[in-house]
């Protein structure tokens, strides 16, 4: 293979900006299946050429390595019941680590041509605790940043980069993009709580709620881990080897609360809606197609799965999912929003058997994805004296999983991963305050469900699960 068969400006003719009016944190495949595609799409739309994209990676330097040697082009192919397509996306015009050169992004954040910072960190890249959604400032990154080291954390690069920015007066738009509910309250939140632990703004906290805007967002596009075969297959197609391969669903969907603090793409020229308030988008993407993603993963796995299409062809895990939204979930959501019809729709996209989404790499960082996706929807039933009963099932199927990996030795891919394996059963998990907080602990009602899904998942055999419907 010679690098002249590698995917790049050399060997593509793709239109490209000339300048970048974006910053991105957290550059891997999700981004660049959403985020950079509406980009490009609404820029070759409009001919506009100042939206182009520096992206940041957080902390591996696979996906530099990955799209600097293809100049920033990437191939995105999406794989339908029906029908596949593949598409070279433009939008990236840099790409680098930023733990490897943290001034470059505190730099990128300040430059007067960057219009918005769009981030997808995931849960854990905020260092929130998980139960008060609050920034953890005793988390040690937080701690060494605050302390004055060049920044690695999100909060750090965000405030450093508005520090500088701060002179020149620059307005610029903050867009969370990961699944958090309140998101854009939540990032401007944990700005202004850096900010405030620092001790000494300037200023600066009254001038970032004067020309910074942080709107909240919900992004909605199913991204599984790109595999050699992926890459195989489009390198035949093509002939040109490309290592940043992306794969995706047809579907994609993009909210956006419409509060700009300065110019922004076209985007809703390629179908991003934009609305006064996204929450009602927001709460059921989490409590509906995540939640259902969560159970399908850890009821999943508990099954022999090994993709989430496997799981939800389970008739069983099927009806459980079906249940969880009709009889726990629908009743907490806001008037005119179909949870059943977008719970239906959504376990039809999971059945998708082009999309080799793993349940592992679903399961991975419960801890953090509980609270959004499941325990949200505990507690507003419970104040409503509605159903938790298939949302309890939810949560033993996460400590069932747990348990299992630490008694086989495995270590979790999770920020708690060290307080998890020391649990020996369901209460000791609940008994985690940073994650149930002091309402839903072993000692609760729905903690006693918990506790007895549990058991029954890691006792009963297979053939009694259907008992779990009644």
């Amino acid at each position: 293979m010679t690098a002249s068969t590698r995917l790049s400006d050399a060997t593509a003719t793709v239109a490209r900006p000339t300048s970048s009016g974006i910053v991105h944190l957290g550059v891997g495949a999700f981004h660049r299946a959403h985020q950079a595609a509406f980009t490009y799409e609404a820029a070759l739309l409009t001919g506009e050429t100042n939206w182009g994209i520096t992206g940041f990676t957080q902390r591996s330097n696979t996906v530099v390595e990955q799209l600097a040697p293809q100049d920033g082009l990437f191939t995105l192919v999406q794989k339908g019941t029906e029908q596949t397509t593949a598409t070279v996306v433009g939008s990236m015009l840099d790409v680098r680590n930023a733990a490897a050169d943290p001034d470059a992004v505190v730099a990128a954040i300040a430059d007067p041509a960057t219009h918005i910072v769009t981030l997808t960190v995931t849960e854990k890249g905020y260092r929130l605790d998980p139960a008060s959604g609050r920034l953890r400032l005793d988390d040690p990154e937080i701690v060494a940043d605050l302390s004055g080291r060049p920044p690695r954390t999100v909060a750090g690069q965000l405030v450093a980069g508005l520090a500088r920015r701060m002179p020149g007066d620059s307005p610029l738009t903050v867009l969370c993009c990961d699944n958090l509910p309140s998101n854009g309250r939540i990032l401007s939140e944990l700005v202004h709580a850096f900010v405030a632990a620092g001790g000494c703004d300037d200023g600066l906290a009254e001038w970032i709620t004067r020309r910074v805007t942080f709107p909240s967002s919900m992004v909605d596009r199913i991204v599984p881990a790109t595999t050699d075969d992926d890459r195989a297959d489009n390198e035949r197609r093509t002939g040109l080897r490309d290592d940043a391969l992306v794969v995706c669903e047809p579907f994609r969907q993009w909210v956006i609360e419409d509060d700009f603090a300065g110019p922004r793409p076209a985007w809703e020229r390629v179908g991003v809606q934009f609305v006064e308030d996204v929450e009602p988008w927001e709460t059921m993407k989490l409590r509906v197609l995540n939640a259902t993603h969560s159970v399908l993963a850890y009821l999943g796995i508990l099954r022999g799965h090994s993709t989430i299409a496997e799981a939800v062809g389970d008739s069983v895990l099927d009806e459980i999912c079906r249940t969880m939204v009709l009889r726990d979930v629908a009743p907490t959501m806001a008037g005119g929003m179909d949870a059943v019809g977008y719970g239906d729709e959504v376990r039809s996209r999971f059945a998708n058997p082009a999309l080799k989404h793993t349940t592992r790499q679903v399961a991975m960082d419960g801890s953090q994805k509980l609270g959004p996706r499941l325990l949200g929807t505990v507690r507003d039933a419970t104040s409503a004296g509605g159903s938790t009963d298939i949302l309890a099932l939810a949560v033993g199927a996460w400590c069932a999983f747990v348990l299992e990996e630490a008694e086989a030795g495995r270590v979790l891919d999770d920020p708690l991963s060290t307080q998890l394996a020391r649990a020996g059963s369901a209460s000791d998990l609940l008994d985690i305050d940073s994650i149930f907080g002091p309402d839903l602990g072993p000692t609760s009602a729905f903690g006693a469900q918990v506790v007895a899904w549990t058991d029954f998942l890691r006792t009963d055999s297979l053939s009694e699960w259907k008992r779990v419907l009644i």
